[in-house]
């Protein structure tokens, strides 16, 4: 059956050695439609970010850009503007069959952590052609803040596709007819179109990151200050101004809900949405905002990142989509209810390293 894999798939393909683990699988590593991706022991730090390029390895390509490496066993930093490439715990030897597509975990893109799966031969950055055989490697450039890492720590997350799985817009609009995917007028055009909320109840928007800042130790939970490393953003007549190169976590107007026979990716920054980047962290899982699943809806956690000019969003502006695809089968287990899941019911919140919003 075609569509994306569950999590049931996935342990399947760990037993039959189509994910190869150089590590023991973490107990709750495999996720309902998609396996966290480990740091594995060493990081190369490079002088600029790469790809390796048909007929190229990674180690091809590190042999050309690599500046130093770097022992994590004990724990090492990351600095904020710099580079690295790390190894995986986890290699691939895909059937012809299945394609695979990375992307960062919520908590990475919530601290501006711009992290990329690269394979050896690629030409994409988190795409994974069918039939892939190789190592995994994660290029990772914090932005806003240094970081401790250590192996182990997932940063990035996979997820396994077998044949088309993407549901059309008259598929999604019946869809939306018969259970609802958001909790207002849904806009579908080459997917489901979200747009982000400057009106909340206490006039706090969302939160600016702070230029100079403390290390942030990935190990840490509801440990920071919020203060000490973000600033709010009031809105002005439902309005804000970004500056160019700030990074803003924002929230969207409507609550999603991705059913339990579905999963989500929100769609690569387009330019004609205006001058900035909408996503860093772009997978929802099966149940997400499932009544369900603990939830009636989950606001979309938005990671905006300004390019060149100031540019003015307005509430209600559409930001980005949502595509929808269509599980293999349902998940064993799912977002918010078989899985302890930091932002089920989410509104407008940071990553899980920082101290309960105010």
């Amino acid at each position: 059956m075609t569509g994306v894999l569950p999590s049931q798939k996935i342990k399947t393909m760990i037993d039959t050695n189509q994910i190869i683990l150089s590590n023991p699988i973490d107990e709750d590593q495999i996720q309902p439609a998609s396996l966290d991706l480990r740091l594995g022991n060493k990081a190369y730090r490079v002088r600029a970010s790469f790809l390796a390029g048909s007929g190229n390895t990674v180690t091809d390509r590190l042999n050309n850009f690599k500046m130093h490496e770097i022992n994590l066993q004990n724990g090492a930093v990351l600095e904020k503007g710099c580079v690295y490439v790390v190894p995986l715990m986890e290699s691939l030897s895909l059937p012809e069959s299945i394609n695979a597509v990375a992307n960062a975990k919520s908590s990475t893109g919530r601290l501006d952590l711009f992290t990329r799966c690269i394979t050896d031969h690629g030409i994409e950055f988190d795409r994974i052609e069918k039939g892939y055989k190789g190592p995994l490697y994660a290029e990772i450039s914090p932005r806003s803040f240094s970081v401790l890492v250590k192996p182990g720590m997932r940063l990035n997350q996979i997820r396994f596709r077998e044949g088309k799985s993407v549901l059309s817009d008259d598929e999604l609009s019946l869809m939306h007819k018969s259970i609802g995917l958001v909790d207002s007028h849904a806009q579908i055009d080459q997917g489901l179109g979200f747009s982000v909320d400057l009106d909340l109840p206490n006039g706090l928007v969302g939160y600016r990151a702070k230029p100079h800042t403390g290390l942030i130790n990935l190990d840490n939970i509801d440990y920071y200050d919020i203060d000490d490393y973000w600033e709010p953003v009031f809105a002005s007549n439902k309005r804000i101004i970004l500056d160019p190169g700030a990074f803003y976590i924002l929230v969207s107007r409507e609550a999603v809900h991705i059913p339990p026979e579905c999963a989500a990716e929100m769609a690569p920054y387009l330019a004609m949405v205006g001058e900035f980047r909408v996503h860093y962290a772009g997978f929802f899982d099966p149940g997400f905002g499932n009544a369900d699943a603990g939830g009636k809806g989950s606001r979309g956690v938005l990671e905006v990142r300004c390019h060149e000019a100031p540019f003015a969003l307005e509430h209600g502006q559409s930001v980005g989509r949502l595509v929808y695809e269509k599980m293999s089968e349902i998940p064993d287990v799912l977002y918010g209810s078989d899985l302890k899941s930091n932002y089920q019911g989410q509104g407008l919140k940071l990553s899980k390293h920082f101290k309960k919003n105010k």
